[in-house]
């Protein structure tokens, strides 16, 4: 046993490199490997005070990107105003106090669709009219189809980590915000595009044994790059949640509907069953998150068991920033000693919470979690497309300060 002061806990060396979890009351969790003559200690999410991953996009990177769009720079021009933007935005987190950095999604047009693109087999134009709703809301989002089989190699988003792996200091850790394996399957087998999927592989375990497969291959990748945090964001189990729109965006219903939420259960559970040991793979839960608007409502009462209770990532961060999300109770059919995030600030609206009133709404889901087990965030990222929700870049950080102060308050 060997204390080390920076770190405010007591842990055991190991010569097998077996991961030890000293102190589950402590901001993060260190582990503690040794090497030849160095120990080394690694922060993993989640932090008591987090953050989904995406932000506001700054008028100089839109800008850039409109720009490039139009023909008037080149691709490395726009790269280097992306390369600019982001080494401000961690500096900021940094300054802030945070400990996960991230590149803020600002390579991306949306939280979903890029990483899509990197698959061999997909392929996009920019749509002209708007073609998902949100809450009345017509979203700008490009339209994403198949044309091939699915694979990967070489993943734009491995050099994308790189850049933010960079950036990692003591105090600070990158983690990789991807769409989950289930959310990946889910869009292609959905009622609207299921039909060409089934062109293309003649049946959907064929096209689900191929998403595994491409996952498996990026999980690889972006782990040997140094990646050790990995996010799956899944926005399928928020649309579940609302019986009627599952049957509409799915067009299955009854058992059939029953066997397809365990089907992308699998396919989440199969990738982190491959994934490598040490990397911690926790999935955000969303109701959608664009421009300030929504597509989806419900309680996590109807998915508790499957998603709660036999998804096997680390922790969750969930949407809980308004009644769309109803009560706490289905927490309690959380898992073994996974985390749960609380997303009790709102990324949607500039209005500051009450500080009382996050204190006592996280104390009213410690009855179904222990605290020790318990993390604060907003609910979603900030900017899930580039559009980006309706508040300031300074009252997008007055939320992320409001936040620290709340969860130094609570685990003090």
């Amino acid at each position: 046993i060997k204390y080390y002061p920076k770190m405010e806990t007591t842990v055991k060396l190991s010569s097998d490199k077996k991961r030890y979890r000293p102190d589950q009351n402590a901001g993060w969790i260190y582990k503690m490997i040794k090497t030849e003559d160095k120990t080394m200690a690694d922060l993993k999410t989640p932090f008591r005070y987090d953050y989904v991953g995406s932000f506001l996009r700054p008028e100089v990177l839109k800008q850039a990107r409109k720009n490039f769009e139009e023909g008037k720079i080149t691709k490395e021009q726009l790269t280097a105003v992306e390369d600019d933007c982001i080494r401000d935005l961690v500096g900021k987190i940094k300054k802030l106090g945070y400990h996960v950095i991230t590149d803020g999604e600002f390579r991306r047009s949306t939280w979903h669709l890029d990483f899509m693109w990197g698959f061999q087999g997909i392929e996009h134009r920019k749509t002209v009219e708007g073609n998902t709703t949100f809450d009345a809301e017509a979203a700008m989002i490009d339209d994403t189809y198949m044309v091939g089989k699915i694979s990967v190699k070489n993943h734009p988003f491995v050099e994308h980590f790189k850049f933010v792996k960079a950036l990692e200091d003591e105090n600070t850790v990158a983690k990789q915000t991807i769409p989950s394996p289930g959310q990946f399957y889910a869009y292609f087998t959905g009622a609207e595009l299921l039909g060409t999927t089934l062109d293309i592989y003649g049946s959907e375990e064929a096209f689900a044994k191929d998403v595994i497969g491409a996952y498996v291959e990026f999980v690889n990748e972006i782990y040997a790059v140094g990646c050790r945090n990995l996010q799956f964001d899944d926005c399928v189990w928020g649309g579940m949640v609302n019986p009627k729109l599952a049957v509409a965006l799915t067009g299955r219903k009854g058992e059939a509907l029953e066997a397809y939420k365990k089907l992308l259960l699998q396919l989440n559970n199969e990738v982190v069953a491959q994934a490598p040991a040490d990397l911690v793979i926790n999935t955000h839960v969303c109701r959608g998150n664009y421009h300030s608007t929504f597509f989806s409502s419900g309680a996590y009462d109807s998915v508790a068991d499957l998603l709660f209770g036999e998804e096997n990532v680390n922790a969750y961060y969930l949407e809980y920033d308004d009644e769309r999300s109803g009560g706490f109770a289905p927490l309690a059919k959380v898992s073994g000693d996974k985390k749960v995030v609380l997303g009790l600030v709102t990324t949607k609206s500039p209005a500051l919470e009450k500080k009382e009133d996050v204190i006592a709404r996280i104390h009213e889901a410690a009855k179904y979690v222990p605290l020790d087990r318990l993390y604060l965030s907003p609910q979603c990222g900030f900017a899930s497309c580039e559009i980006g929700n309706k508040l300031t870049v300074e009252e997008q950080w007055a939320k992320l300060k409001l936040v620290k102060e709340i969860a130094k308050e609570v685990w003090k």
